[in-house]
């Protein structure tokens, strides 16, 4: 067994996914909302994995690392904020470097070296590899160069679900971090930053993608500075969606994924739908100006007078279609809600928490005991667990190479409901 600490929880979504894929143990999972007094998540988590691990609410920057001095861990998982990651000296410099506090990042490195795992994978938003706006791909690179501190090589990938067989557009970051002295980092010296990516890598495997460069963004490849003070001062860079860095060598490289055919929407759809779910006239009205072109004339807070201008959106959803990205905002009434005509009824209504559920990849009624506001919110957080699935799979036959210090050549065999 893989045995795994979970990291910012929510509720559950890396769990369902590793657990799906067998091999993994969560011995220890986190999930605290600050400033709230419902817990919402954590209780849904709770409640879904009872006698299963412990289950931690509190500030993941208060848990001592003694917490985990007796247990072997091999794995950390989560998917955590994107925020300032800028660093300095502290006044006494010799005291070595300071993040901003509350920066949640730093509770991840801190666990890293307090259990020194083998693997650690993450998820964040796309916008990571560019942010922050002035300094594009300096959060990332101070990332990159702190697990490079740590003794581990990365690989990253832009992945939309749907392009791998789901059910939602959903754009997210992955980052797979693996020690330096494991076999399976042995065993790709011989392979350049290219054949990594195409083939040999962490999600070359699971999430394929086609041969070839692309010609308007040639690939870049840097030595990525050794003073993380640097980094944060001066250092920018544009990161492609894809890549790698082993030691101080950095390559990022945009590909093109091998797409399977996504879930329709048509698909995850129920049946018998309670009335509540269904729009009024009102909300028709206002859902077809929230989603139809607009041009409209605004004045700044300086006097400057500018046009707003926005395109239309399909308005009800293309049924044979997959979702589009779900937002913490799913459900009210708003640009971003999806709605459908209900293929029963042939009226128009927003989306059921279940059937958002389906969008992630979750169990029916997961997030059941909570309110409905509650159970789309928690759903606009979560991730899609099938795409966590299959990287629990490429991990197992990472795992097993570092068992036998072999490179296994075994295929990634892929459940029917993968896709669904």
């Amino acid at each position: 067994m893989i045995n795994v600490i979970e990291l910012f929880a929510g509720v559950g979504g890396f769990r369902i996914g590793l657990e799906a894929a067998g091999g993994f143990d969560v011995v220890w999972g986190n999930q605290w909302e600050p400033s709230k007094k419902a817990q919402h998540a954590f209780d849904c988590y709770a409640r879904r994995f009872e006698g299963q691990g412990e289950h931690s609410n509190e500030d993941i920057s208060k848990v001592d690392g003694e917490t985990f001095k007796n247990e072997d861990i091999d794995m950390i998982v989560g998917g955590f904020p994107c925020q300032d990651y800028s660093v300095a000296r502290s006044l006494n410099g010799e005291k070595g470097l300071q993040g901003k506090k509350g920066v949640l990042f730093w509770e991840i490195t801190r666990l890293m070296r307090e259990t020194s795992p083998k693997y650690v994978l993450l998820e964040n938003v796309d916008r990571l590899l560019k942010s922050p706006s002035k300094q594009r791909g300096r959060d990332f690179s101070i990332m990159l160069a702190s697990f490079r501190d740590l003794g581990y090589s990365v690989e990253w990938r832009v992945i939309n679900a749907a392009e791998y067989g789901q059910a939602q557009r959903r754009r997210r970051v992955f980052i797979f971090a693996t020690k330096n002295e494991t076999p399976y980092v042995d065993n790709r010296r011989g392979f350049d930053e290219t054949q990594m990516i195409h083939g040999e890598g962490f999600f070359a495997k699971a999430f394929p993608v086609k041969e070839g460069i692309s010609e308007k963004k040639k690939p870049q490849s840097f030595i990525m500075k050794k003073d993380l003070v640097e980094i944060s001062d001066e250092f920018s860079m544009s990161y492609y969606n894809a890549g790698i860095m082993r030691d101080d060598l950095v390559y990022t490289e945009e590909v093109t994924p091998l797409e399977d055919s996504p879930t329709p929407l048509k698909d995850i759809l129920q049946s018998d739908v309670d009335e509540k779910y269904y729009l009024s006239e009102a909300a028709i009205e206002k859902f077809t100006y929230l989603k139809g072109p607009k041009r409209i004339e605004r004045t700044s807070a300086t006097g400057h007078k500018y046009t707003f201008s926005e395109g239309g959106m399909a308005f009800p959803e293309a049924l044979d279609k997959p979702g589009r990205t779900m937002l913490t905002s799913e459900g009210t009434v708003n640009r971003s809600t999806h709605v459908v005509e209900d293929p029963q009824t042939k009226r128009l209504r927003i989306l059921t928490p279940v059937e958002c559920e389906r969008l992630n990849g979750f169990p029916d009624d997961w997030t059941e005991g909570m309110t409905d506001r509650m159970r789309y919110f928690c759903m606009g957080n979560a991730l899609v667990v099938g795409l966590i699935e299959r990287m629990g799979k490429r991990v197992s036959q990472i795992e097993q190479e570092n068992i036998d210090g072999n490179q296994v050549e075994l295929d990634l065999v892929f459940s029917e409901t993968d896709g669904q």
